[in-house]
C-alpha cells in the first residue's frame, strides 16, 4: 500500500485542506479496472492522520482492492454550518471531483464508493449516506454521535449553535439523522452498519437510532459489546466493518 498526504486548496471553504490517502499498489489496479473508494472520517479532536496513527487501517485494507481517503474537516461536524463553513458541501461536492481528477485508478461509481467513521465521523458517515445517496452505496458508523440534539451543553452552547443552530430547532432539522432517515425514499435507502460499546456515553442514542431505522424498514447491521469511547474498540471494530463494507454479501 502507498501512503500519501495530499494538500490542496478548497474553493468551497476558501482555505488549504489536508487529506491522507492509502492507495493499493497492485498491478491489477488500472483506470480500466479501478480500485473501490472508502471515505474514512475522523471524530472530534482528530484530523486526517488519526486513523493511521491510532489503528492499523493501512494493514487492514491490504486484502481489499480499495483506496482510503481520510479528509481533514476540523470540528465542523460534516455540516454546512449555521454560522461558519460549508463542510458538507466540501465533502460531498468538491472533494469527489478532486479525487476523480487526481486518482484516475479509483472508481467513482456509487456501487464502489463507501463511507465510514467514528464518533463525529460516524455521524458524518450516516449523514453522507442519507443526504448524498447518489455518491455512497453503504455506510458504517462506530460509536456514532447519531443524535445531534443530545450533543448541546451549556458550557459550549455557542459552538453547537454555530454548527447546528438553536438547540430547540436541532431535532427535525436538515441535520437530524432521524429526520433524514425518515425522508429518504424507500427505493434509495442504503444498507447501514452501526456498532457501539455498551459503556459508551453514546450507546443509548445508538440503540434508539437503530430502532428508528428498523421501524422504517432499513437494512441495518447492528452490533455492540463491552467497551467505551476508545481507540482500542475502534481499532478492533473497524475490521468487521471493512469486511461488511467491501465484501460481497
Amino acid at each position: 500500500m502507498a501512503l500519501l498526504d495530499v494538500h490542496h486548496y478548497s474553493t468551497v471553504l476558501n482555505m488549504n485542506m489536508d487529506m491522507r490517502v492509502i492507495l493499493p499498489e497492485k498491478d491489477t489496479v488500472t483506470p480500466e479496472h479501478p480500485a473501490k473508494a472508502l471515505y474514512l472520517l475522523h471524530g472530534m479532536g482528530g484530523d486526517h492522520t488519526i486513523w493511521t496513527r491510532k489503528t492499523s487501517i493501512e494493514r487492514y485494507v491490504e486484502q481489499y482492492n480499495v483506496a482510503v481517503f481520510m479528509p481533514e474537516t476540523h470540528l465542523g461536524w460534516y455540516t454546512d454550518m449555521a454560522r461558519g463553513f460549508r463542510y458538507f458541501t466540501y465533502l460531498t461536492e468538491e472533494l469527489p471531483v478532486l479525487i476523480k481528477r487526481m486518482f484516475v485508478s479509483v472508481s467513482d461509481k456509487k456501487e464502489d464508493t463507501f463511507v465510514a467513521g467514528f464518533s463525529m465521523g460516524g455521524y458524518g458517515a450516516i449523514k453522507c449516506a442519507l443526504k448524498a445517496g447518489h455518491l455512497f452505496s453503504k455506510a458504517a458508523a462506530l460509536s456514532g454521535a447519531v443524535d445531534i440534539a443530545t450533543r448541546y451543553d451549556a458550557q459550549n452552547m455557542t459552538y453547537w449553535e454555530d454548527i447546528f443552530g438553536p438547540q430547540e430547532k436541532a431535532s427535525g432539522s436538515c441535520n437530524d439523522l432521524f429526520r433524514l432517515a425518515q425522508e429518504m425514499p424507500k427505493d434509495k435507502r442504503p444498507p447501514l452498519y452501526l456498532w457501539c460499546g455498551t459503556d459508551d456515553f453514546l450507546y443509548q442514542d445508538n440503540v434508539r437510532f437503530v430502532k428508528h431505522l428498523r421501524a422504517l424498514g432499513y437494512d441495518v447491521t447492528w452490533g455492540d459489546g463491552p467497551g467505551g469511547h476508545t481507540w482500542d474498540r475502534w481499532d478492533e471494530q473497524i475490521q468487521p466493518a471493512l469486511k461488511w463494507l467491501l465484501e460481497e454479501r
